[in-house]
């Protein structure tokens, strides 16, 4: 972490400059407001994080810290589930129509959500059985750190205070002994009956330190998909390798080519 290596250099370079443009936007917002160009410093999150500061319940340190993991965690595992849902599609056709019939059932052929429509993303049943298997299958967040608060004891192991532990969520969704002898198969119908257990389905990992944003990710990853299969066709690239990779997320290491083609 310390010793002054290439990539350490990079790495600090790096963060230097996304803490100088954070701070650019940041200060932006302050400007506004304090010249009367603007009577908020907005309705997204960084202002709400401003109204925060102003009221002294958050300090600037913490803002950035708040915006930088929206970045990576809004960013990046909401782009992977979007590119393993499409490759599973892409994989799997009859599904895909099954999808694509849902979606022109909601909206019309060749529609897709409108601002006015959002709330009908619910009754999307099969889109949401296949984005919890793309979940289960490719779950962005591979492994999930956490740290006991207190000693903890379960049956004969002993959990002390300050150990850091970390849950294997590839391996729990893919356990056969859980989700049966098809656990490394693609099929949405499992989840079609039942909602999956938080002990054993955690793409957003679970408990009071959930994801905060799993309602974001999942209806942003619902209206792009639905807007996307009423009007193309998936289909894999004969370039395509499939080689999924952990580095902090779960990536396919050599990214996913896929072929559109108009809907007829």
């Amino acid at each position: 972490r310390y010793f002054p290596s290439k990539y350490n250099r990079e790495i600090r370079a790096l963060k230097s400059e996304v803490e100088r443009l954070l701070m650019e936007i940041i200060q932006c917002r302050r400007d506004a407001v304090e010249i009367g160009r603007s009577s908020s410093y907005g309705n997204d999150l960084l202002g709400v994080l401003l109204e925060r500061e102003k009221s002294s319940e958050l300090n600037l340190q913490l803002i950035m810290d708040e915006l930088k993991t929206f970045f990576f965690a809004g960013h990046d595992t909401t782009a992977l589930l979007l590119t393993w849902t499409a490759l599973l599609l892409a994989q799997n056709p009859t599904w895909q129509d099954k999808v694509r019939a849902e979606v022109n059932h909601a909206w019309g052929v060749g529609g897709g959500p409108t601002p006015s429509s959002v709330d009908q993303l619910s009754k999307l049943t099969t889109l949401n059985m296949v984005i919890n298997e793309s979940l289960r299958l490719y779950p962005p967040a591979a492994l999930l750190p956490r740290t006991a608060f207190e000693d903890i004891q379960l049956d004969d192991l002993h959990i002390p205070k300050g150990l850091s532990i970390w849950i294997p969520v590839l391996a729990i969704h893919h356990s056969e002994e859980i989700w049966g002898e098809d656990a490394n198969e693609f099929n949405p119908a499992r989840f079609k009956t039942s909602n999956p257990s938080r002990r054993t389905f955690l793409p957003f990992a679970s408990g009071p330190r959930n994801c905060l944003g799993q309602g974001f990710a999942m209806m942003e990853v619902k209206i792009i998909l639905a807007i996307l299969i009423a009007r193309f066709k998936f289909a894999i690239s004969e370039n395509y390798r499939h080689a999924p990779v952990v580095v902090l997320t779960l990536k396919p290491k050599y990214g996913v080519r896929l072929r559109l083609s108009p809907v007829d």
